[in-house]
């Protein structure tokens, strides 16, 4: 029987050695996932368990190697400490705990099954091998997930192709263990060669790769931070990386110690960045952008923020509440049962929501909307309906907003309409524009406020010094109400930050508050929003790159230089 289809036996357990890829998360496989959704213990280093530990179930245990002392660390070091993590208790730093593979195989006992996560994969892990040695000697069954290899995936995502149609060797090597035999025998070749090493010490790999038989002018590019939003790619050759990194102003640095992979060819990789680099040129890449909105609401605006190559920073202005009062929702709800309506509508997905959990508390479901007609204000209203199982029957063909709703909403007809009136949950906010319109309609309204909307807590300390002192490189203001309690609760962003906003009302809100608006949505949708962004932070970067410029983020510039410009 094979290691994967081994049993986890009640004494030993079973562990999967499963590589985490360089660093972005959305490069685990398909395996990786299912593999940490069964876990019941994530045994991985700090760095690594930032990419892993979305996919692993509530109540895992996790355990860092790197903070378990060990037995012989000197005196009072390995003593048992109980660590809660995500509710679950382990036993850190026991004293049967010598090693990282003690620690798997300890983790596995009692039938438990562990997922060892190493960063890249762990074929090319020196140290998982022997983990591996020791659980296949100790009889623990193991399986091996691969992962994209550092070596391999970097240069992916730096442009840098490691093959050409002349089908060039292609030689990996690690700086910190090679040995002479090893830098001669790459440097008489004349392949491509990828060597993992650090920053302090990519001008020593290139100096051993000259003295080896390499020529200084042989093109050369270091990435660091590779696959992730802090990925930065440096250009130069054998004999002038020294000069380029000092010039860049990375080294010294105390970072010097962080792991870069370098690509050396001799055919022009390098050259031909320029066209390949797909990831650093992406519009918003590593612009970090704050999302102020509530939390449900965020996530797809965020998703959509990161597929650009930034970095958003969710942070809640909005509560949202039960009514204080709850009696004229619940009458209202069971009117839609007993036949009281002709049409509901929907203004936000926070509705929606507020419908569908009165309706799960009553026992309901999307059956209840037979023979009603139902609208949506927009396009996210409609998806979270579709999500609830209901097909809205009407959503505004043009502006989506309640005027865009008014727009295409029938006038009442006694002769089809058997019932006059229409349910509008809603929040506390008043809605006098959609009410109004409705009845010079013809239609009777039941206004029933269905939620509350109050102001969030403060971010945390470091969020609002972020925002007031220009850490954030854009705002995204999806309402009049985020623009009002951003500032409310965190201060007013700073200058150099962008400040893009959903629609005209909004912008006049921003304005209001002292805010320039440097971007708006061409129509107001979240999604528009962004694409608005991008298309913004597009044309920056073009304008750089023709100027001859740095492409650099909003919050890498001079805190005056912004100011300045404006006046001039």
């Amino acid at each position: 029987m094979s290691p994967t289809t081994l049993p986890a036996g009640p004494e030993h357990g079973h562990v999967t050695f499963l590589g985490a890829g360089p660093g972005d998360p959305g490069l685990l496989t398909l395996r990786a996932v299912e593999a940490l959704a069964n876990a019941d213990v994530l045994v991985a280093e700090h760095e690594v368990l930032d990419v892993v530990r979305t996919h692993a179930r509530p109540g895992v245990a996790v355990v860092d190697p790197d903070t378990h002392p060990s037995s012989d660390a000197g005196p009072g070091v390995g003593t048992p400490q109980q660590t809660a993590v995500d509710g679950v208790s382990t036993t850190a730093g026991a004293p049967a705990v010598r090693d990282a593979a003690h620690l798997v195989m300890e983790a596995a006992r009692g039938g438990r099954r562990v997922v060892r996560a190493v960063s890249g994969d762990p074929g090319l892990d020196a140290y998982a091998a022997e983990e591996m040695l020791a659980c296949a000697a100790a009889g623990v069954p193991f399986e091996v997930v691969p992962g994209i290899a550092s070596a391999v995936g970097v240069p992916a995502y730096a442009g840098v192709p490691l093959r050409d149609a002349q089908g060039a060797d292609v030689r990996f090597v690690d700086a910190r263990t090679a040995s002479d035999r090893c830098w001669t025998e790459v440097g008489s070749s004349d392949g491509t060669v990828v060597v993992s090493t650090t920053l302090d010490s990519v001008a020593a790999a290139a100096g051993e790769l000259v003295s080896a038989g390499r020529k200084p002018d042989t093109s050369l590019t270091v990435t660091i931070a590779g696959t992730t939003t802090r990925q930065r790619t440096w250009t130069a050759t054998l004999g002038t990386i020294a000069q380029t990194l000092k010039q860049a102003k990375v080294l010294p640095s105390p970072d010097g110690g962080r792991p870069v992979i370098a690509v050396v060819g001799e055919r022009g990789a390098a050259a031909r960045r320029d066209q390949l680099s797909w990831f650093e040129s992406k519009p918003l890449f590593g612009w970090k952008i704050l999302v102020p909105r509530t939390k449900e609401q965020a996530a797809s605006l965020s998703d959509q923020l990161r597929s650009y190559g930034a970095v958003p920073h969710e942070v809640p202005t909005i509560a949202v509440e039960p009514p204080r009062t709850p009696q004229q929702m619940e009458r209202a709800v069971k009117g839609l049962v007993t036949g009281r309506y002709e049409w509901i509508a929907f203004t936000s997905v926070n509705a929606v929501k507020a419908v569908r959990e009165k309706f799960e508390e009553y026992g309901l479901d999307a059956r209840a909307f037979a023979g009603i007609k139902v609208a949506a204000v927009g396009e996210q209203t409609a998806k979270a309906l579709i999500a609830f199982g209901v097909k809205p029957d009407l959503v505004p063909s043009g502006e989506q907003s309640a005027a865009g709703l008014l727009e295409d909403w029938p006038p009442y007809d006694p002769v089809f309409d058997p019932i006059d009136r229409v349910f509008l949950p809603r929040a506390d906010i008043a809605t006098e524009t959609l009410v109004a319109g409705l009845i010079e309609l013809g239609w009777e309204v039941d206004d029933v406020t269905a939620y509350r909307t109050v102001r969030a807590s403060p971010p945390p300390a470091e969020t609002r010094e972020a925002i007031k002192g220009g850490g954030f490189d854009a705002v995204l203001f999806t309402s009049s109400s985020t623009v009002r309690n951003l500032v409310g609760i965190a201060g007013k962003p700073h200058n150099v930050t962008v400040i893009a906003c959903i629609g005209p009302a909004t912008a006049k809100t921003a304005e209001e508050h002292g805010l320039r608006v440097d971007v708006m949505a061409p129509e107001p949708s979240a999604l528009k929003l962004a694409e608005a962004l991008a298309d913004f932070g597009m044309k920056r970067r073009a304008a750089a790159l023709e100027a001859g410029d740095p492409v650099t983020r909003p919050s890498e510039r001079r805190p005056g230089a912004r100011r300045r410009r404006a006046a001039t």
